[in-house]
């Protein structure tokens, strides 16, 4: 009896397997598929399809050239022996290739290269420019090897264009050309974007370039084994390190779900098999903790589309494996259930799709790796694609237009359409700007406007204007001019301020993520025109930004106030918010080291601010979230929208209504309303206790005594036992005097009056220790009070909170209160000691 279920049982599967064998071999049907075999005189059999002779494709052809390449068999090397090789069209002008469209959408175009001599033609030297009526697909191009170049354009008009144009020196060729249509459900429009983490919309209107097509653990696929003729390459090439990942192959078991994901997403043998953690299948090494990683080649300055393709072939029950997925440093897929999208069926189809911010160096990694909330560790990946993004000006290349040929009735024609393409936004760039000139100048001749106009803050010559929102404003006129950014720039800059580039949303409107025309990134931060705050932050921003320079401040690169609009643009913050690295994402735990340069770099920004004008400005409003972190992780101060100047010399404190952050407001401010310095200083010492212990600073979840994380933290100050409480990826790896140093430091940030408290410059000198202790180990005895060590390398001042104004400005002759980072410490400490004297 269980002989004959087992027979009945291996039937059903025969019969499925088969089924699905005929639904692969069957494919996709595309209404539009043009194959040439550019310079051949007959018809070319590839595997299944008819690349038709170059005579036949003549009708779609603009050239007045007729020069048809060949080459002996024998000269192709037996890896790359496709008859496509053997034959090439070369052009030395200007020529375009024009076909007829019978179905809107996207559409693969393939080009064939393979450089061989012809005559005078040495191919390997050819250098030339491939385009579309919309985008650059090539540029400067010079194939050294045998090439495939695809690249899949979404085509809207009912012709397809594709020019080829030689460099003037040079010229150009082609040994095969496809031009396909590509099935609806393959590219979607919308894919996961990695950071800020979020959604990218408009995937349609993309064109894109392969880059990588692989068949991770597995061989290599053929274009005539794939549905839609595509090539997936073994991953051994891309491994960074070999022996980390092991093979699997079961590719009879694989299923394909009901929705949408078929073979035309990737074929059975691409989902079939895995590179998996070379770790035991029975999971008898529960300490295996690695990542599997590849490494491709990208070019800077584009996004990338990731296709990540997953069928768990590796477990033995549903739901059982949970793994981390990185894309370089950033964890796109923490705790991924590859069964999660197909309801916990084993060995069936999925896929994730990721998109990339603009590639800063040569090397894309992704990689796989455990989960610590998995039953036994083991991570795996079965297919993957790469494909390059066009970039804001429609090009795949940084080559931004086709290169021109000498003059010809076909180089014209080209020169229109590039001409057009590239001169028409310069036009209107050129007739904005002009009209913003006009205006400007109209408006100042008229003494009057619904914009922002300058006033002088420290004297001299000015003029005031206000809004239909306001009653005028006072900003530095001599800095404020050159900072307005016209309101259409910010529009290109951010997709007309597109939801999905969204990166923050605050009390004074939504912060989006934009580029400029020039490609600088920045962050625009859009404020309501109905809130009177917003009104007030937008004043005061530019008001305090248009006079700071400080490389701990986070830098006003414009602002826009056109049309009743409230726009401020900031640099753009590569890591985003410290509060994010700390908790409530994702994102890689930091090291302590990080962690106290970036406390070092906000306290220098903070200690500028109180010291290096004329009058103290307060922030007001100091927290995780608004200490931003560049791409190397230096710390900048941001929103100043809350911000105050400070007392009079002869006064102690400015009277002001309470404003700041839950949780992170000075209590003697909030009870007295009186606004000093000392209150940026209690509001940092919370973030230096959030920084230690990675946790949100009020958390009603908690039990009520952990609720308030500042009081808590100090409970377990006063005991001495602040060990007990810090940010488990950190346990044993502080080094105990660093620990107490800093616990000390914040513990003193927050005393409850402000006379009490240190200046930031002492909490700069403090966490400079810090970061000493934590990287040196100090020769006197480990047990010595930290605070007796700071004199000791320092003879100078002994307390430095005390120390006398004219003496210290007597010795100190030019301090630079500008910048304070990679100087000395005995810099630092002068500079310390001049700022207490002013």
């Amino acid at each position: 009896m269980m002989k004959e279920t087992w027979d009945f049982g291996l039937l059903v599967k025969s019969l499925f397997l088969l089924v699905l064998g005929v639904l692969c071999v069957s494919g996709f049907d595309p209404a539009d598929n043009f194959l040439i075999d550019c310079g051949s005189n007959k018809d070319t059999n590839v595997g299944n399809r008819v690349f038709m002779a170059d005579k036949s494709a003549a009708k779609f052809l603009s050239t007045s050239q007729n020069i048809l390449a060949d080459t002996p068999s024998n000269s192709i090397t037996k890896a790359d022996d496709s008859p496509l090789y053997q034959t090439a069209r070369i052009f030395t002008q200007q020529s375009s290739y024009k076909f007829p469209i019978s179905q809107a959408g996207r559409h693969w175009i393939r080009l064939y290269f393979y450089p061989f001599v012809y005559q005078e033609y040495d191919m390997s030297k050819a250098t030339f420019s491939v385009s579309t009526q919309q985008n650059v697909l090539l540029g400067n191009f010079t194939p050294k090897n045998v090439t495939v170049k695809e690249f899949s354009v979404n085509v809207t008009s009912r012709d397809l264009v594709i020019m080829i144009s030689p460099l003037s020196y040079s010229f150009a060729y082609i040994n095969a050309l496809e031009v396909v249509s590509v099935p609806d459900i393959l590219i979607t429009d919308d894919a996961s974007t990695i950071s800020p983490a979020g959604t990218f919309s408009g995937m349609y209107a993309q064109a894109l370039e392969t880059v990588a097509r692989v068949n991770m653990g597995g061989s290599l696929v053929s274009f005539d084994n794939d549905t839609l003729w595509r090539t997936w390459v073994t991953d051994q090439s891309f491994l960074t390190e070999a022996s980390s990942a092991k093979s699997v192959n079961k590719i009879a078991s694989v299923k394909y779900p009901q929705d949408g994901v078929t073979p035309d997403i990737a074929p059975q043998t691409v989902y079939g098999t895995c590179s998996k953690m070379n770790v035991a299948d029975t999971g008898n090494d529960p300490n295996a903790n690695f990542n599997v990683t590849w490494t491709f080649d990208v070019e800077p300055g584009f996004q990338y589309f990731i296709r990540l393709h997953f069928c768990d072939i590796v477990s033995t029950a549903a739901n059982q494996l949970l793994f981390n997925i990185y894309v370089n440093s950033w964890n796109v897929a923490n705790d991924f259930d590859p069964g999660q999208k197909v309801q916990g069926f084993l060995a069936t189809a999925s896929f994730n799709d990721y998109v990339t911010p603009p590639a800063r160096s040569n090397r894309l990694n992704i990689s796989v790796g455990p989960s610590p909330r998995s039953l036994f560790p083991d991570a795996f990946l079965n297919g993957l694609e790469l494909l390059k993004l066009n970039n804001s000006q429609g090009s795949l290349t940084q080559v931004a237009s086709v290169p021109t040929s000498p003059s010809s009735r076909a180089k014209k024609n080209v020169g229109v359409i590039v001409g057009v393409s590239v001169g028409v936004p310069l036009i209107l760039l050129m007739v904005g700007i002009l009209f913003c000139m006009h205006r400007r100048k109209k408006q100042e001749q008229l003494a009057q406007s619904k914009i922002w106009i300058p006033l002088s803050v420290n004297g001299g010559n000015s003029h005031t204007m206000g809004s239909k929102y306001s009653n005028g404003t006072t900003i530095s006129a001599a800095s404020n001019l050159s900072y307005r950014v016209p309101f259409p720039a910010l529009l290109e800059a951010t997709s007309n301020f597109d939801e999905s580039l969204v990166i923050g949303i605050g009390g004074f409107g939504k912060v989006y993520r934009g580029v400029l025309c020039d490609g600088t990134k920045v962050a625009v931060k859009r404020g309501n025109p109905k809130s009177q705050q917003g009104l007030a932050e937008f004043r005061t921003e530019i008001e305090m930004l248009s006079q700071f320079r400080h490389r701990h401040l986070v830098s006003l690169m414009g602002y826009c106030d056109e049309k009743n609009e409230m726009i401020l643009v900031y640099e753009y913050m590569e890591n985003g918010t410290l509060k994010s690295h700390l908790y409530g994402s994702d994102l890689p735990s930091m090291s302590w080291k990080q962690r106290l340069e970036i406390c070092i770099g906000s306290a220098r920004g903070l200690h500028y601010l109180h010291t290096g004008y004329a009058k103290a400005v307060i922030h007001r409003d100091v927290k995780s979230a608004n200490i931003l972190l560049d791409e190397s992780f230096m710390a900048k101060v941001a929103d100043f929208g809350l911000s105050k100047t400070g007392p009079e010399l002869d006064q102690t404190h400015v009277s002001t209504a309470v404003k700041g952050s839950f949780g992170y407001l000075d209590p003697e401010y909030f009870r007295r309303q009186q606004l000093t310095e000392k209150s940026d200083v209690y509001s940092f010492g919370v973030v230096l206790f959030e920084v230690l212990c990675a946790r949100p600073v009020i958390d009603p979840s908690l039990p009520r005594e952990m609720v308030n994380l500042a009081e808590w933290a100090m409970k377990w100050q006063k005991k001495g036992q602040l060990e007990q409480i810090i940010d488990p990826n950190l346990k044993g790896k502080i080094r105990p005097d660093s620990l107490r140093k800093f616990g000390e430091t914040a513990e003193k940030c927050l005393a409850d009056f402000g006379v009490d408290r240190p200046s930031m410059g002492d909490v700069l000198w403090n966490l400079e220790y810090a970061l000493q202790l934590q990287e040196a180990v100090i020769q006197d005895d480990p047990e010595e009070n930290s605070t007796i060590l700071i004199g000791e390398l320092s003879p100078q001042v002994n307390d430095f909170s005390h120390v006398d104004a004219g003496a210290s400005a007597a010795r100190i002759e030019s301090p630079n209160l500008d910048d304070l980072s990679g100087v000395s410490m005995s810099r630092v400490f002068s500079q310390l000691v001049k700022s207490e004297g002013r």
